[in-house]
């Protein structure tokens, strides 16, 4: 095995680059999937969708990670306007190394709503796209943006080819709680009508009063379930930062909910919890 990674590597320094080498080393990994104690894993592959946050990682710790986490989500935001920090080599470098995990990238909705307020969707979306990114939110969480608008820009993310996700919430508590249940679930059905792919509801990074959060993190159960059961369950992802969250709604809602604005560090955690590999959810699937 070590010897027949050697001589791909080889071969693909001479004619392909990085890329095609990591993915062919991950192609043979996975014929092999040789995983420890895979006898006591009763679940499992998780269908589902996980979406984590990159905060701003360096090159090497990214490819580091993904070694052991690479196969555990398959969406990855590039947390709210960093990517105007990183010189454009280096994006598209970080996009081919997460694709190459089959996962897909976006940058967070705060880019979506500067391009609306300087009425530059245009440049936006050419700019996504020669930077290699896949997916794009659209969300007015800092910003406002009218109804026609919005689902206008869904219709040309998906005209553009992009996995497009909205996002459903105010980042400004106060302005969030003006929402009713009710209108959450209102908006969230027309975002699905108009074409997207998965629909955010708001719980940023600290999970707190917030979305279906109260001021302790703590789930408000009866709007959760009035959502759930009134939406597509399969295109809803739920921002879940916190381990009380992802416990919560995974014991309720099963182990396949869509879970997002995960943590870096927590995205082996969480894959336990799904399977069952961890005391909250032992024995539980």
């Amino acid at each position: 095995m070590k010897i027949l990674i050697i001589v791909i590597k080889k071969i693909n320094n001479i004619l392909y680059g990085k890329y095609f080498f990591q993915m062919i080393k991950k192609t043979i990994k996975d014929k092999i999937n040789m995983k420890a104690f895979s006898f006591l894993d009763k679940v499992q592959t998780v269908t589902t969708n996980t979406m984590v946050l990159d905060k701003g990682f360096g090159y090497d710790y990214v490819e580091d990670s993904l070694k052991l986490t690479g196969e555990y989500f398959n969406l990855l935001k590039f947390g709210w306007g960093t990517s105007i920090l990183y010189e454009e080599e280096l994006i598209k470098d970080k996009n081919q190394l997460y694709q190459s995990y089959d996962i897909k990238t976006y940058t967070g909705g705060t880019l979506f709503e500067l391009a609306n307020k300087y009425d530059k969707l245009d440049e936006f979306f050419e700019q996504l796209d020669k930077l290699g990114f896949d997916a794009v939110e659209i969300s007015d969480g800092s910003t406002t943006i009218d109804d026609s608008k919005r689902y206008d820009a869904i219709e040309m993310a998906k005209d553009a080819g992009f996995y497009t996700l909205s996002e459903i919430g105010k980042k400004n508590p106060e302005m969030d709680h003006q929402y009713s249940t009710e209108q959450r679930i209102e908006l969230i059905n027309n975002d699905l009508e108009h074409g997207s792919d998965l629909v955010i509801i708001e719980g940023r990074e600290s999970g707190k009063n917030i979305g279906i959060y109260d001021d302790k993190g703590n789930i408000k159960n009866d709007e959760l379930e009035l959502i759930h059961n009134s939406t597509d369950a399969d295109k809803i992802m739920w921002e879940a930062p916190n381990k009380n969250q992802q416990v919560e709604l995974i014991l309720k809602l099963g182990n396949d909910v869509n879970l997002g604005n995960i943590n870096f560090n927590d995205i082996i955690s969480l894959e336990t919890l799904r399977r069952g590999l961890r005391g909250d959810t032992l024995g539980k699937f």
